[in-house]
């Protein structure tokens, strides 16, 4: 008899454009600064929504859109990459714009408008077949802001009254220390993973905070790997070799590539590794997605 497949992955995040300016000297307030300007699909949910159906998984997204050519765009590219887009039309609010400041060492600094990620409510979370084995991938963005905070909260209680496996990513440490590392555990409170990178997992408090109320946790390192921690066990994994050509969307692949494993069995060290190769992959390349062989439509 032949294994189950890997439950579907519903994933309930951001999904937008990112404007990426790598500057090509330091940048000069109330001046001018040169740079190399290129616009891509982005957004925390739609990046790991993407790499997730890139490694094979089956994945659909919640997220909110304007009513827009970038809304549009964005519908179009993940579903050409095989994503079950479950996309909700804001009729005020236009998608979500990120601008995007990478420095000659590929770190970055980001400017965002949520836009209509912000006004995702309770009644857009429908998850497809609950009677069926899945798991949730929420992304921090929309716990941490006070508007979509809702909604988050409804998909966590919804994903765990079906049964499904769950897990966040944190997302952002200024958002962790604005709300306070308590308030947001008791958030998470129960879920199965959380995905933090080093910094988010100082905001809370670190490990032993955290698996106070969670049951595991991955934490990235970035360019030194990742580590998994669950009860007293910890296992290491490291990156062989990077290309630092931008690091935007390390972590959302990471967390695709770790979940792509997890959920098909692989044991924690492997799922880490999984994790590390797929937020190599992001590094060395110009995007926070794969590459999309042909036109998106």
């Amino acid at each position: 008899m032949s294994a189950a497949p890997p439950p579907r992955v519903t994933v309930v995040g951001d999904v937008g454009l990112d404007v990426r300016c790598r500057l090509t000297a330091a940048l000069a307030p109330g001046d001018d600064t040169p740079a190399r300007i290129t616009a891509h699909p982005g957004g925390a949910g739609g990046n790991t929504a993407a790499w997730l159906a890139d490694l094979g998984v089956r994945v659909e997204l919640i997220a909110r859109v304007g009513d827009d050519e970038a809304g549009r765009t964005a519908a179009t590219e993940l579903g050409a990459r095989g994503v079950g887009c479950r996309f909700v039309v804001d009729p005020q609010h236009p998608t979500c714009r990120v601008v995007v400041l990478l420095g000659p060492d590929g770190d970055r600094t980001m400017v965002s408008d949520r836009g209509a990620n912000a006004a995702l409510h309770p009644d857009d979370i429908r998850l497809t077949d609950p009677g069926a084995p899945g798991h949730l991938h929420l992304s921090g963005y929309v716990l941490l802001d006070e508007a979509s905070r809702p909604a988050g909260r409804a998909a966590l209680a919804r994903a765990a009254a079906a049964g499904w496996s769950t897990s966040v990513d944190p997302q952002t440490a200024a958002g962790l220390s604005a709300v306070g590392a308590d308030t947001f555990l008791e958030w998470v409170r129960g879920v199965d993973l959380l995905l933090p990178n080093d910094t988010e997992l100082a905001a809370l408090g670190g490990p032993a905070a955290a698996l106070a109320v969670v049951r595991a946790v991955a934490v990235t390192h970035g360019r030194q790997g990742a580590t998994w921690f669950a009860g007293t066990e910890q296992r290491r994994a490291v990156v062989e070799r990077v290309d630092d050509t931008d690091s935007t969307g390390g972590g959302d692949a990471f967390n695709a590539g770790f979940l792509a494993a997890w959920l098909d069995g692989a044991e924690p060290g492997a799922a880490l590794a999984a994790g590390v190769r797929a937020g190599t992959r992001v590094a060395g390349a110009a995007g926070a997605r794969p590459v999309l062989d042909g036109p998106a439509g």
